[in-house]
């Protein structure tokens, strides 16, 4: 996201930001208010009443029905905050030049509203469609989805106004938007393919009844899933959110196309390796429970796969910061399931030699800790990659010195916890001995997840420890650039990207607005990027945690140190 600064241009003052923070609330709610009320009239006058000789509109007769109060508030509502909403919306549409609309406020008022109306129209419309599957006609919830379907199509008329539209914030109503299609996507589609993995392991096993219209759970779940995906593709695709570079995009696609695909990924396969363990080795479990959680499982698991694959092709795109960033969240999350199945296998293994617990639970127990291990164990090793030499420049990078100092810290904290459990089991057992259970069974738990954030723990300090010694030996500081404040105009992302790669540092992009020459030129000075060669030489022996940046014509760059 970049900040733009006018040359000659003053320095905003507080009334004006808390004025136009106040407008735009109160524009805010009266657009919502307004929309409120006259979706609720709009309902009405959708709404049948079927009768022998077919389907009559409702009229003046029936319009208001028993219902009086929502009548009179929709009323209200459309009456009386409409017209001051269109007031006040015409007020500050004249105004909108210069810094009115360089104001971030403006541009947050308008990702707002198209985010709210996005998610309002489309559950609506979507819930309507998935009704009409079913037979069931939702009039009131079909005018719910059209009033905000109007609203939304009337700001992003507004966020594409030649003259008028935000400089500011441009950016974040397609990412959230392409966020909300994916999410809505991918539930539809777990759901979808759920129900029919579901139906065929029904029809496997002989118990679905004749006449059962299974599909309909299939359709409707279909209609989500094509909703979510034609939102996704419209707001990734034509909106463009695919091409946006920045903090915000950076950590959209780590967490929800990265983080979140990866952790629904794992725990599918993991389901589903346990489901397939316990039809090998646990027997004696009814064949109908054992496959229940199967179809979710599968379909988890496939979808996450899918968005998880798209996304890592697009990361590879990206700058170091955002991939580093990918690939330890992937770490963590493999690290956490391939520790907890050792753990849950210790416990197991513990309770098959206590002589008071053999019992039919814990094969269940130790095939799920073999299932979680077995998942986690490989994805961990293909992300953190342990056998490969870490390179200084590398080490040196503050989110992987984070990780480590975090995964040893926790592991850290929760071993000491249970060895504290484990303590009092064992003096429990000593002094009062009343359950009857064994020492064995009582700290076989604690013991499992000892084990487990005991091996975590030691092995992220042995590798600080390393990564250390790797910076000493190559004579680079373990305190690098924290944070490079780059000041260019034109598009960023080239230099943004290489000082990222170069350094490693996190980079907040201070836009220049042309002035004196550049004006009359009509040229600008970041047309023609600094050359990698020409900026490790700029920010070679500089090591300060602050660094301005000032990219110049022809492709110069001048890079001086800040204090703290």
């Amino acid at each position: 996201m970049a900040v733009r600064r006018s040359a000659g241009q003053p320095g905003s003052t507080g009334a004006p930001t808390a004025r136009r923070v106040v407008v735009y609330i109160l524009l805010f709610a009266l657009v919502t208010i307004a929309a409120i009320g006259l979706s609720g009239l709009l309902g009405r006058l959708l709404d049948t009443t079927t009768v022998p000789g077919g389907i009559v509109p409702a009229t003046g007769t029936n319009l208001a029905g028993s219902d009086v109060t929502h009548l009179a508030r929709s009323l209200a509502f459309t009456l009386i905050a409409g017209p001051f909403a269109a007031l006040l919306w015409w007020v500050l549409w004249r105004r909108l030049v210069g810094a009115e609309r360089e104001s971030i406020a403006w541009g947050l008022y308008l990702a707002g509203m198209q985010i709210v109306a996005l998610v309002t129209a489309t559950s609506a419309l979507l819930s309507t469609l998935a009704a009409l599957v079913r037979g069931d006609w939702q009039p009131r919830t079909f005018a719910i989805a059209l009033v905000w379907a109007l609203v939304w199509a009337w700001h992003r008329w507004m966020s594409r106004h030649p003259t008028r539209s935000p400089t500011q914030l441009r950016s974040v109503a397609p990412i959230l938007g392409s966020i909300f299609g994916l999410l809505i996507g991918a539930v539809g589609a777990v759901t979808a393919v759920a129900s029919v993995v579901n139906a065929a392991v029904d029809a496997l096993l002989s118990s679905i009844a004749v006449g059962d219209q299974w599909w309909r759970l299939t359709l409707q779940a279909g209609v989500w899933l094509l909703g979510g995906a034609l939102i996704w593709w419209w707001q990734w695709m034509r909106e463009h959110a695919q091409l946006v570079r920045g903090v915000l995009a950076d950590l959209v696609l780590v967490v929800v196309g990265i983080a979140a695909s990866a952790a629904t990924t794992l725990v599918g396969a993991g389901t589903v390796l346990f489901v397939v363990l316990r039809l090998a080795f646990a027997g004696e479990n009814s064949l109908t429970d054992v496959l229940d959680p199967l179809g979710t499982a599968m379909a988890a698991a496939l979808v996450g796969a899918l968005i998880w694959a798209y996304h890592h092709g697009l990361m590879r795109r990206r700058a170091v910061l955002p991939r580093l960033a990918a690939t330890l969240v992937v770490s963590g999350f493999g690290l956490v399931a391939a520790a907890t199945g050792l753990g849950i296998v210790v416990n197991a293994l513990l309770a098959g030699l206590a002589p008071v617990v053999v019992g039919s639970d814990t094969r269940s127990l130790l095939l799920g800790g073999l299932s979680a291990a077995i998942v986690g164990g490989p994805v961990w090793w293909a992300a953190w990659k342990p056998l490969r030499p870490v390179d200084p420049v590398s080490a040196r990078v503050t989110g992987r010195r984070v990780y480590l100092i975090l995964i040893f810290g926790i592991s850290a904290i929760v071993a000491i916890i249970t060895l504290l459990v484990v303590g009092y089991r064992v003096f429990e057992f000593v002094l009062d001995d009343l359950s009857g259970q064994s020492l064995l069974d009582r700290v076989r738990a604690p013991l499992g997840l000892l084990v487990a954030t005991g091996l975590a723990a030691g092995y992220h300090f042995s590798v600080w420890k390393r990564d250390r010694s790797a910076l000493a030996a190559a004579g680079l500081p373990g305190r690098a650039i924290h944070r490079v404040i780059l000041v260019t105009a034109g598009d960023p992302t080239v230099v943004r990207d290489l000082i990222a790669d170069l350094t490693g540092a996190a980079i907040t992009v201070w836009e220049r607005a042309p002035f004196g020459d550049d004006r009359a030129a009509g040229d600008s000075p970041a047309d023609s990027p600094p050359t990698a060669e020409r900026l490790s030489r700029a920010f070679a022996g500089v090591t300060a945690p602050r660094v301005l940046a000032v990219v110049g014509a022809g492709g110069s760059i001048d890079v001086t140190p800040l204090r703290n």
